[in-house]
């Protein structure tokens, strides 16, 4: 009976331990759930939402269009040879009110402070910086210039009539009458393909009319119609 009263004292007393322990962890894990559920479902800040954009998604992101550096022309200096509506920089070293950029004029001319007007049409970039520079030996010693195209707007020729695109487009590369016709977006609906034709001034001013039938060169027939184009040729699709 002693032995019994034992056994019950002793089952009893690790009850009461037990209980207890349970009654000490049952709070700090409710918190922990509690605040864990709380931590998923809160929003996120402005502040954390800046962070990650700062150090994740925003650096991948490409730079804006103003912090872009400006387009120059890819011509050879030495080689290039300028035309009416072609952009320059004119950068006089240590001499800002001189440094302009300019338009050709469609008579070939510049204009620049103190100097007036130069001819540039015709010169490559090198030629021109020596004559801006020699001119302006009479005015100051020793002067660095820079002649940048910026723009190339001479190297164009026209695509008018019966295509999807009409316009001027850009001859910065070897093109035939046949890239120039994919370029435009092809024909449209009525166009008369056997018909067109290429309008191209001569140096002396005269106007002479190059056939193409696209019918036949397609076909792989008569293949010297596909020439090459020529700055300010007109392409015309009746």
């Amino acid at each position: 009976m002693h032995s019994q009263r034992q056994a019950f004292g002793s089952r009893a007393i690790l009850t009461i331990i037990v209980l207890v322990l349970l009654g000490a962890w049952a709070p700090t894990a409710w918190g922990q759930d509690a605040s864990s559920s709380s931590s998923q479902g809160k929003p996120v800040s402005p502040a954390s939402s800046a962070e990650t954009d700062k150090n994740g998604a925003n650096a991948a992101q490409p730079p804006a269009a103003d912090a872009l550096p400006p387009r120059v022309a890819n011509v050879r200096p030495d080689t290039y040879i300028i035309g009416a509506d072609d952009v320059l920089a004119i950068n006089v070293w240590k001499e800002p009110e001189i440094s302009k950029t300019v338009p050709v004029r469609p008579d070939g001319m510049i204009s620049l402070p103190l100097l007036g007007e130069i001819k540039a049409r015709g010169l490559t970039p090198v030629q021109l910086e020596d004559q801006i520079s020699d001119s302006l030996k009479k005015i100051m010693s020793d002067p660095q210039v820079t002649v940048i195209v910026n723009q190339v707007n001479s190297l164009t020729f026209n695509i008018m009539g019966q295509v999807a695109k009409p316009g001027y487009f850009p001859l910065t590369r070897p093109m035939t009458v046949l890239d120039a016709i994919a370029l435009c977006g092809g024909f449209r609906d009525f166009a008369k393909q056997k018909k067109i034709y290429v309008l191209r001034t001569s140096p002396d001013g005269k106007q002479e009319r190059l056939k193409f039938n696209y019918k036949q060169v397609i076909n792989g027939k008569n293949m010297a119609q596909n020439i090459q184009l020529q700055p300010h040729d007109t392409l015309v699709v009746p």
